[in-house]
């Protein structure tokens, strides 16, 4: 995993070679991540973290981001006072050809069925 300074503003992420298929999938196992995947796969360009209506707490919204983050699911930096995350679907694609949109096509099935 990427180091950063102390009070640094740069956040940690995983080199690609350090994406795991288990982090990932424990990532995507959740609802409340599924569905911020889900937003940035449709929105196709980074997010401000305060784009997401989350029926969550602040601080369990951050908890998301950070697994996400950490698992390599997401990319995040700061652009100005905003926290901007992304989905890191080129690094997915070529470690686990296909994942990512068999994960968001269940996801949209399983939407439509609820």
């Amino acid at each position: 995993m990427a180091t950063t300074a102390a009070g640094s503003r740069e956040l940690a992420h995983p080199e690609r070679v350090g994406i795991r298929l288990e982090g990932v999938l424990h990532a995507l196992s959740d609802p409340m991540r599924l569905l911020i995947v889900r937003d940035l796969a449709a929105a196709e360009c980074e997010l401000a973290c305060s784009a997401f209506a989350l029926p969550v707490s602040k601080s369990t919204s951050t908890h998301h981001f950070r697994v996400l983050r950490e698992s390599g699911v997401i990319e995040q930096a700061y652009r100005g006072t905003a926290k901007m995350s992304g989905l890191r679907r080129d690094d997915l694609e070529e470690l686990f050809p296909g994942l990512l949109d068999a994960v968001l096509a269940a996801a949209d099935a399983q939407a439509g069925r609820d």
